[in-house]
């Protein structure tokens, strides 16, 4: 299919071929939806901890004898009952990161780039470059081309003053064509491809 290139100035700068079994598959929700839960599952710190009894700073002794009192039979104040005392059955440390096959990952990132296209949301850029890092002047060029909220995917590298001019501004993401992933494309409105990433998308995918 064909897509027209434009430049940041909003100008017509020609055409650009999109592979159809990249840019062209059916929408598929349920693989969205995994490949979503996956990245953020990995994303997942998980360092969320409680202490056992065996953590508490405290002594083992037996509080009080076993029987005659009419109360219950405690043994060490560690025990969850107490205050100060152990959590029962807390989180502990781990990684919440599981595993998904390649070809579900690569059928995800095919899939929100279709999707993208289908909507009519998916720019292609010649370039995306700036001669000085001035976020006033980017965030004009982008309002040109009726951009608010967009992740912008350059080639190998992203132009340092490009990167630096979109730091500050919200709702714009910027990354490398090595990095664009399903979760960060659909949580902006519109993709925006350079030439460079077009290519390099189309030979991870294909």
């Amino acid at each position: 299919m064909k897509a027209d290139v434009m430049s940041l100035d909003n100008e017509k700068q020609g055409e650009v071929d999109l592979a159809d079994e990249v840019f062209g598959l059916p929408a598929r929700p349920d693989i969205l939806a995994r490949v979503v839960s996956w990245q953020l599952a990995k994303r997942r710190a998980g360092t969320h901890s409680t202490k056992s009894t065996g953590d508490i700073n405290g002594s083992t002794a037996k509080i009080y004898k076993q029987k005659g009192t009419g109360r219950a039979r405690h043994g060490s104040r560690k025990a969850n009952l107490f205050r100060g005392g152990a959590v029962a059955h807390g989180p502990v440390p781990h990684s919440h990161a599981y595993k998904l096959p390649k070809k579900v990952r690569a059928l995800g990132l095919k899939t929100a780039l279709s999707v993208k296209q289908a909507e009519g949301k998916l720019i292609v850029l010649e370039s995306a470059k700036l001669d000085s890092p001035k976020t006033r002047d980017l965030i004009q060029r982008l309002s040109g081309i009726g951009v608010s909220s967009a992740l912008i995917v350059d080639g190998a590298a992203v132009d340092d003053n490009f990167r630096r001019a979109a730091a500050n501004i919200p709702g714009i993401d910027v990354l490398p064509s090595i990095g664009a992933n399903v979760f960060d494309i659909m949580r902006r409105d519109t993709l925006v491809l350079t030439k460079d990433a077009v290519d390099a998308l189309e030979a991870r995918l294909k």
